[in-house]
């Protein structure tokens, strides 16, 4: 299994603007010296030794994840976590994929809080009556709220009109803990502390396991060794995990329903994670600002003398489960 990022930010989707380009571009040109101009081997060689916060893009759009499964895959079926403006970019992505005599989509829902739903009238393989579509919540109200933000006067097409979504759309309300079986993947679901509610899904193959647990504030009983977490979280390969806000951030902000990448670090070692993807970024951070805090997570890290690895979610990047 691997995981392919196409929308990573929180709450709405922040394009790089011109200050944050240019200022992108003066810390590059500070950095450049005349032999590193000499021939184009200098010049990559000076550009693949530029930190990740110059040369490249965490990315602006909102939380859509792609797992991708070989077997699964080659039967022109795809699985996502959340249809923030994230899946714009992954339907455009498609054009080579897909299949034209019709493909499979399974499309998983945290919450419905607009940064998760708000591409989804723009999903243009949604479109094509030979495509099939599943979508999967906890929330037995999924299909009134997907259907109504894309009626008016919010949208010009509905999502169930002649020119709305394939009619081969389907809508599976998730019981606690129920399974849903995709080839060799099992997929469940468990419920966690967010305003209104939020689901995280776990995805096992039998060899490999990831949990997707955005719009998480992780809570006490979260550490708490009770069967039903022990279940869910111990042992897992990789958890991509909600880490918007810093420690003093979050004690400001108790209950908004996100966590601190300290806290996302300490939760991951007490269930023996071995992979840890911080997720749902600060909108208002710089790419600087969030490779700050990968770094600072990997030093909180360090202070626990634990073998652990920290990645950051990056749009376009590909993790392997």
């Amino acid at each position: 299994m691997k995981v392919l990022f196409w929308g990573v930010r929180g709450s709405f989707p922040t394009p790089l603007s011109d200050f944050q380009l240019k200022s992108k571009i003066s810390a590059v040109l500070q950095r450049v010296k005349p032999c590193d101009l000499e021939s184009e081997t200098t010049r990559e060689k000076f550009l693949a030794s530029l930190p990740s916060s110059l040369f490249g893009y965490v990315g602006g759009n909102t939380p859509c994840v792609e797992l991708k499964d070989d077997l699964l895959n080659k039967k022109n079926e795809y699985i996502l976590f959340d249809a923030g403006s994230g899946i714009v970019e992954f339907g455009r992505s498609l054009n080579f994929r897909l299949n034209p005599s019709g493909n499979v989509f399974h499309i998983f829902i945290s919450h419905f809080h607009w940064d998760h739903i708000h591409g989804l009238p723009f999903f243009t393989p949604g479109y094509n009556s030979g495509n099939v579509i599943h979508f999967y919540s906890t929330r037995k109200e999924m299909k009134e709220i997907l259907e109504g933000q894309m009626e008016e006067p919010y949208f010009p097409v509905s999502m169930s009109g002649d020119r709305g979504f394939s009619p081969k759309t389907y809508f599976h309300v998730l019981s606690k803990d129920q399974d849903v079986v995709l080839g060799n993947l099992k997929i469940t679901n468990k419920e966690v502390h967010h305003p209104g509610g939020c689901t995280a899904y776990k995805v096992d193959d039998g060899s490999s396991s990831f949990i997707y647990s955005t719009d998480t504030e992780l809570i006490g009983e979260n550490f708490s060794n009770t069967e039903e977490n022990s279940r869910f979280y111990r042992g897992v390969g990789t958890i991509l995990l909600d880490a918007q806000y810093t420690e003093p951030e979050a004690r400001e902000k108790v209950n908004w329903g996100h966590s601190s990448f300290s806290s996302a670090v300490d939760f991951t070692l007490n269930w023996g994670i071995k992979k840890l993807i911080l997720f749902h970024h600060e909108p208002m951070y710089s790419d600087s600002k969030l490779y700050g805090i990968l770094q600072s997570a990997r030093w909180y890290l360090e202070t626990e003398n634990k073998n652990l690895q920290v990645i950051l979610a990056v749009e376009n990047a590909e993790v392997d489960i």
